[in-house]
């Protein structure tokens, strides 16, 4: 769009005075052009260079307020907008980012964070990194590129490195300027070095670590290596006294004489501090002799004649159908038999058959008005009188529920056997 078709679009409220020639625009409508400007401007000079050396901790932030003027509506200017935004991030043609780089954000209101230690094989390689911004309430999206021109370091590497655990720091928070440069300073307090250099950062989730509990402000915490160019100091050197090395086997915390120059900010797990001595690795390198890169003569080629005859698989393919179709049949006829013929159900069936026709029987004598009736029902002799006395059931007995043994209450001529009673005053 022209820009003297823009201002013929404007706001005819916009306009004051008579004749075009004398016409201006107010001050609300001058800003809100200016700002339109300023947004076309920005997004045709959006690619950042950045000049990160070789072995160094390099941080990047992708601020949130840099990237909010970029999504419409534009805010007016002293407008706070407070939309939720999240970035992806990875190389130019690639699918994701290199592989010495990272990236965290924790929440869509917060800001991005890409860091890394650049690698001494892409020195002089220009190293482009796409970065979409996604605003998650209006979803447009921006993108900016940031050219990553990685620089070779004079003393790469630093010969004395030492990896730190701190326990109370979560990655976003170390990363900060202000944080890791009071780390920094404190382990140049301990270790007086001429030269040192953060190299890497790495959260403890990357070493396998678990994510804490949310309880407590709890940090999953965060391994920080510092490189330096004089050796260790004696205060690092206790960790690898054998008293302490023995109280880190029984999971108790070494004593340190520096510690408490950490303590006041950063809580650092001496039993998980590295050192590294480049100066006494050996090598282990093998110089690789190169050949001529031609293989040796095998020969001359000897193709296969074309006079071959053609084989027949028909003799094949029956025995490998036939033989195990025979051997699942004759299995088959064992199982069937099993089943049929010598299942014990068959002899269960016959002893269940067998109890039920004796209950049957059972139960067509118990009908009987017959049959002869127990012992215990047979007419008994009194004990006293010497009579005999009747037995208690009758010619119309229709009720099973009969007592087999006649009782003293049911005996009609029972004589009752007096009490001895005692005379006299208790």
């Amino acid at each position: 769009m022209q820009l003297s078709r823009w201002w013929e679009l404007g706001d005819p409220c916009a306009w004051t005075g008579q004749g075009r020639g004398t016409r201006r625009m107010s001050p609300a409508t001058t800003g809100t052009f200016l700002l339109t400007v300023y947004t076309i401007f920005s997004k045709v000079h959006s690619d950042r260079n950045v000049y990160p050396s070789a072995g160094v901790l390099f941080v990047h932030v992708l601020e949130r307020e840099y990237f909010k003027g970029e999504f419409p509506p534009y805010p007016k200017p002293g407008e706070i907008s407070n939309d939720p935004i999240t970035f992806n991030t990875n190389l130019m043609g690639y699918p994701d980012r290199p592989g010495w780089l990272r990236y965290i954000q924790r929440t869509p209101y917060s800001d991005g964070v890409l860091y890394g230690s650049p690698t001494a094989e892409n020195v002089g390689k220009p190293t482009i990194i796409e970065i979409t911004a996604y605003n998650r309430r209006t979803f447009e999206t921006a993108r900016h590129n940031l050219i990553i021109n990685i620089m070779s370091a004079e003393d790469f590497p630093l010969p004395y490195q030492a990896e730190f655990f701190i326990k109370n720091m979560n990655v976003e928070e170390m990363l900060a300027s202000e944080v890791l440069g009071d780390f920094l300073g404190a382990v140049k307090n301990v270790w007086q070095p001429e030269r040192l250099n953060a190299i890497n950062i790495t959260s403890a989730l990357d070493r396998g670590g678990r994510v804490p509990l949310p309880i407590n402000d709890m940090k999953e915490g965060v391994y920080v290596m510092v490189g330096a160019d004089v050796p260790f100091s004696s205060c690092l050197r206790e960790v690898e006294n054998p008293q302490n090395q023995l109280r880190c086997s029984q999971e108790m915390e070494p004593v340190i004489t520096c510690d408490k120059k950490f303590r006041t900010q950063f809580y650092i797990d001496w039993c998980k501090i590295s050192l590294v001595d480049k100066t006494k690795q050996v090598s282990t390198y093998q110089e690789v002799i190169r050949g001529e890169g031609i293989l040796p003569d095998g020969g001359e080629y000897k193709p296969p004649s074309d006079s071959l005859k053609s084989r027949d698989y028909y003799t094949d393919f029956l025995i490998t159908l036939a033989v195990p179709s025979a051997v699942a049949l004759v299995l088959f006829l064992i199982l069937a038999y099993i089943m049929c013929c010598r299942r014990e159900g068959v002899i269960q069936l016959v002893h269940h058959s067998a109890i039920q026709k004796s209950t049957k029987e059972l139960r067509d004598m118990s009908k009987n008005r017959e049959i002869a009736w127990p012992l215990s029902t047979l007419p008994v002799f009194h004990p006293v009188t010497g009579e005999i006395i009747p037995p208690l059931h009758t010619d119309s007995y229709e009720s099973t529920n009969m007592p087999l043994m006649q009782t003293q209450q049911n005996l009609p001529h029972q004589t009752q056997i007096p009490q001895q009673q005692t005379t006299g005053k208790y």
